[in-house]
């Protein structure tokens, strides 16, 4: 029962942030200055093309500018989808579709559409540094996607090594962080004992 009011605010305050950034990139859509975002990914949709943590920069954009294959950002019902954009439905929407998912989503409406992906921040190369492999690409993240949906072994280990790779890259770049949480770590729990 102390359950619901606690999923409550944290739902709403996603809705509102997800606003947010959606007004973020309308408004730079209407000024004609193209401006960024950047987000954390937190679902598992589009692996592996993204993981959980990553942090994408998002350009606004309009639908017309979109092309099939692309990533993109849209909203729907308070929630963000960062999904690869599958084919335009004028004049009625587009459909999206995650990497790793078993079909499309609904379809979006036309005001849906928020920007399109540029770079996994931290990665020097942008989207456009790979287009000469662009089909290439996307085939491999749909055909890998698709294991990774279907097989939830896979898509276990998969998150398992992602992860891990991730802490140890984390540690050797910052060597003295984790120096200093175990030695932290050390002195919570020494307090806990006395």
């Amino acid at each position: 029962m102390m359950e619901e009011p606690a999923i409550a605010p944290r739902s709403s305050w996603s809705a509102e942030r997800s606003a947010l950034v959606a007004d973020a990139l309308r408004r730079s859509d209407r000024s004609h200055v193209r401006q960024s975002v950047r987000l954390r990914v937190h679902g598992e949709s589009m692996l592996p093309a993204l993981w959980p943590g990553d942090v994408v920069e998002i350009a606004s954009c309009s639908l017309e500018d979109v092309r099939p294959g692309e990533i993109v950002l849209a909203l729907r019902d308070g929630r963000l989808f960062l999904h690869r954009f599958l084919t335009p439905c004028k004049p009625s929407g587009f459909l999206l579709r995650g990497d790793s998912m078993p079909g499309s989503d609904p379809q979006f409406p036309p005001g849906a559409m928020l920007g399109r992906f540029v770079r996994r921040v931290g990665e020097e190369r942008s989207v456009a540094a790979v287009t000469q492999r662009r089909w290439f690409a996307v085939g491999c993240s749909r055909a890998l996607g698709m294991l990774l949906c279907h097989c939830g072994v896979a898509r276990r280990l998969a998150l398992k090594l992602h992860s891990r790779r991730t802490a140890s890259a984390r540690a050797w770049r910052f060597p003295e962080a984790a120096t200093d949480t175990s030695s932290r770590d050390l002195s919570l729990s020494e307090l806990g004992n006395l």
